[in-house]
């Protein structure tokens, strides 16, 4: 899945909930309902939506359907943050190189002085 329909689908805070519902134990539509307090049908949207993004998966487990997190469905997000990082990254260290340069400045003149 691409990156876009990462982020996309977890715009919405209520996928993200769900997203840490699922992460550690499978659950059922009416199990996450109940702890994100939406109503079954919204739920099932939203687990709709992140099913399309790759972010969940469901398997039957008797006569229940179990959600739960795909970790690989987030490195198409992962590399895509990997390629903005190192801008990031240089922009950082330039940013705390420049300050400690005009703190040692700030402190040699007031040696001086």
């Amino acid at each position: 899945m691409s990156a876009e329909a990462v982020l996309k689908a977890l715009a919405e805070p209520s996928r993200q909930a769900i997203l840490r519902l699922v992460r550690v134990t499978p659950r059922s539509v009416g199990e996450i309902a109940e702890q994100v307090d939406i109503t079954q049908q919204a739920v099932s949207q939203h687990l709709q939506v992140l099913k399309e993004a790759g972010l969940v998966a469901a398997h039957r487990e008797g006569t229940r359907r179990l959600y739960a997190i795909r970790p690989e469905g987030l490195e198409s997000l992962d590399q895509f943050l990997a390629e903005l990082w190192p801008a990031g990254l240089r922009r950082l260290k330039a940013a705390v190189e420049s300050d400690a340069v005009q703190t040692v400045e700030a402190a040699m003149e007031g040696e001086d002085t």
